[in-house]
């Protein structure tokens, strides 16, 4: 039973979904240049990447292939299965939260550090494939990049479920930081309590 279960673990499918820009596509089609977002599916769920102003994490989640939940700039175009992995749901968590390390919001970066960056990156791990060049083509055409940054909507760097997961971050981060003046100036209330910054906190 314990041979059959891992088997049935090792078809879990890693599937890359990726997300048009449609608007500014238009422009730089011309340009041979397709400007996508991308995420990862697996058990169910979607991890991407975005950048944000503060040190913790840029990943986020949403449902598999639900550009509504990425903002109106965005329309799914298609979904390309990467492999499988026989790593379980948890230990995707785990890689999730490590990657989360190194994919801050701060790090983000048009070229270097961008969502396809990220995708690629999870997917070498879960599956042991990158993804495919087209998808982050952008990122290779630097002579584009000036005119690229200023066309590019915001929602494309910070998807609207990211910025969700941000001001839900902050708004935690501000809770723990009232909760530790408060219990600070209980037993030293001579002494002036600080409130701590958001970027001692991770995100998943």
């Amino acid at each position: 039973a314990g041979w059959s279960d891992r088997l049935r673990m090792a078809n879990e499918l890693v599937i890359l979904n990726v997300y048009d820009m449609y608007w500014i596509n238009e422009y730089t089609s011309s340009l041979g240049i397709g400007v996508f977002h991308s995420g990862i599916e697996v058990y169910g769920r979607e991890f991407a990447y975005g950048g944000h102003p503060y040190p913790f994490s840029g990943i986020f989640e949403i449902s598999p292939g639900d550009s509504t939940e990425l903002g109106d700039t965005f329309k799914f175009k298609e979904a390309i299965v990467m492999g499988s992995t026989d790593f379980t749901e948890d230990d995707v968590e785990r890689i999730v939260e490590e990657l989360g390390k190194e994919y801050k919001g701060n790090a983000y970066h048009l070229m270097h550090k961008n969502c396809n960056h990220f995708s690629s990156a999870i997917s070498e791990i879960l599956c042991g494939k990158e993804i495919p060049r087209w998808v982050n083509r952008l990122a290779h055409f630097s002579s584009c990049i000036p005119f690229l940054q200023s066309c590019l909507p915001k929602e494309w760097l910070t998807p609207a479920a990211l910025q969700t997961s941000v001001s839900q971050e902050l708004q935690d981060g501000l809770g723990e930081g009232e909760d530790a003046a408060a219990s600070t100036s209980a037993s030293a209330s001579n002494s002036r309590s600080t409130l701590p910054t958001s970027g001692h906190h991770t995100k998943l």
